[in-house]
């Protein structure tokens, strides 16, 4: 269902069986491959307003969704997490058609480019994981008890914009005041900040065991300084490991490359598509 254009970009809503997924579709006459983008959890479909538009110009087909309770998807869901948010893009590839599709995911979108790729590798030709979270990431009592801590109310909205602020070390992209506006909008509304944290709540466990199931070609897209991770490097070269991935090591950016550098991100992910596609 389309409920809005912004310019060539074309807003819709997927119907899921307890609610809409919202997205953006770039490219819509496009002949192209399908490319379709997950963000990460706190995130919204915005973060992918330079990588999207970037690939649409080549010829692709580009939906970039929201999870479910992030920016404009409905809070009505009863799942939330990895394995959710991978059956919403298998569902969107199967709405838009024309799969397999190529699969762009971010933070816990990565996991649940993943979990998509390993439950219908026919429906899915090829995996960019950038800032990836394919495991759960390790942390003491202290740390929980922070989080947990950070995600109360009144202070948690607050806390969660001030942390992802955290995650953009260095130069601040374009559009940047917009896209974190975006999100704390999102954390304002209680059901809708409720859907947020259950997703803050999940676990990537399940992914990780399914790790050697991954047979698409995979490039890890890695900022040098992302906070997320003690030594980035070590973490993107795992991944290599587990699924056999190319890496890309992003300078002067941090968990979202994609937003800071897309003068190195996009040409990497365009060059990777076109040989995926055509491998």
């Amino acid at each position: 269902m389309d409920i809005n254009h912004k310019g060539d970009v074309t807003v819709r809503l997927l119907d899921r069986r307890r609610g809409r997924i919202a997205y953006d579709l770039y490219g819509a006459g496009n002949t192209g491959p399908l490319v379709v983008c997950v963000p990460g959890m706190g995130s919204v479909r915005g973060s992918f307003r330079f990588l999207a538009p970037a690939l649409a110009e080549q010829g692709y087909r580009v939906a970039a969704m929201d999870l479910r309770g992030h920016g404009d998807s409905d809070v009505s869901f009863d799942e939330y997490g990895d394995e959710a948010a991978g059956s919403d893009a298998i569902a969107l590839i199967g709405e838009l058609g024309d799969g397999p599709a190529v699969l762009i995911g971010n933070s816990m979108g990565a996991a649940a480019a993943v979990w998509a790729s390993v439950e219908r590798p026919d429906l899915v030709s090829a995996l960019v994981l950038t800032g990836p979270f394919l495991r759960d990431a390790p942390s003491g009592p202290a740390r929980r008890l922070l989080m947990r801590l950070m995600f109360l109310r009144p202070w948690g909205p607050a806390l969660i914009k001030a942390y992802m602020g955290k995650l953009y070390p260095g130069p601040a992209p374009e559009g940047h005041s917009e896209h974190v506006a975006a999100v704390a909008a999102a954390l304002r509304p209680r059901d809708r900040y409720r859907a947020v944290i259950r997703t803050f709540g999940s676990s990537h466990a399940a992914v990780e065991t399914r790790l050697p199931e991954v047979a698409v070609p995979s490039l890890v897209v890695m900022g040098e300084a992302d906070p997320d991770w003690p030594d980035p490097a070590a973490e993107a070269d795992w991944i290599r490991g587990r699924i056999g991935a190319d890496v890309l090591m992003v300078p002067g950016s941090g968990h979202y490359p994609h937003e800071q550098r897309p003068d190195l991100v996009n040409r990497a992910v365009l060059e990777f598509a076109r040989g995926a596609v055509r491998g």
